[in-house]
């Protein structure tokens, strides 16, 4: 039974993956990788508001809508023992699925959110698209900044959204730089941020046991591995000037780049009937 449930979000090559395998640890916690819970709750409000809108109300079901949707946390993780989930989602910080666990799930959810410079963040995708001989980012190219790219300037845009609607306190940020450089600082922040109690964690042994298959799904060796102990890795890798250019203007700008698809409402088409309302 799932007690509490976090969110972790932020930029991608920004140590998600790394404090996920770090949490996993304490036998109070289960933090595994990417998750579907966020994308699986907005499908189904899709269908339940749009296509299958209309068989639910002529057999009178309109009422299961929101339980349906409310039960995917617990569904999707029915054989986890912890108490917490760590739930791992890049997304997480789009409105969309804020309104989704704040109107199904928690009233008040609570969402770690992990920062990068965006030059630190392309380099580390060049090393690795260099080790692997292909690349998912084209980062010699300003093209891979435009609005609504993934998987940075839409991440991006999660995190400058995130900052501009933190009145509540529902957001932690965390630089990867502090992670690495003042690990137990940190995670004594996200303790304190999620209202757990502290756990000593062992970070000379760092364990993925959850891993995901990079190779099979992603078509990326080493995309999302861990090494057992913590260092930041000197990454001699360069950008273009336009590149870098961008990634300054990005950062400075503070603006959404991303317009489509923030508001947490179902699409246009979506019909809510009034029996549903």
């Amino acid at each position: 039974m799932i007690n509490r449930f976090i969110g972790l979000s932020g930029l991608p090559r920004s140590g998600a993956t790394l404090l996920s395998a770090i949490l996993d640890q304490n036998p109070e916690i289960h933090a595994e990788g990417n998750s579907a819970v966020c994308q699986l709750m907005w499908d189904m409000q899709q269908s339940c508001y749009g296509a299958s809108n209309k068989l639910l109300n002529a057999s009178h079901r309109g009422h299961t809508i929101p339980s349906m949707i409310a039960a995917i946390p617990a569904t999707y993780y029915k054989n986890v023992s912890p108490p917490v989930i760590i739930d791992k989602c890049r997304s997480g910080t789009m409105p969309a699925n804020m309104a989704l666990l704040q109107k199904y799930f928690a009233q008040s959810p609570r969402i770690i959110v992990l920062e990068r410079p965006l030059v630190d963040i392309l380099k580390s995708f060049k090393a690795l698209d260099r080790a692997n001989g292909r690349g998912i980012v084209k980062v010699d190219d300003v093209d891979a900044l435009f609005p609504n790219s993934e998987p940075v300037v839409r991440s991006l845009d999660g995190v400058i959204w995130a900052k501009q609607n933190n009145q509540n306190g529902n957001f932690l940020f965390i630089r990867y730089d502090d992670l690495v450089a003042d690990t137990e600082k940190v995670l004594t922040s996200i303790y304190e941020f999620c209202k757990i109690p502290p756990f000593k964690h062992d970070l000379n042994n760092i364990i993925n046991n959850h891993p995901e298959d990079d190779v099979g799904v992603y078509d990326n060796p080493g995309l999302h591995d861990v090494r057992p102990t913590i260092g930041k890795r000197k990454i001699d890798e360069t950008l273009l000037d336009a590149t870098m250019a961008k990634c300054a203007e990005l950062e400075a700008s503070n603006v959404l780049q991303h317009i489509k698809g923030w508001d947490g409402k179902p699409s246009t088409e979506v019909k809510t009937s009034a029996a549903n309302q």
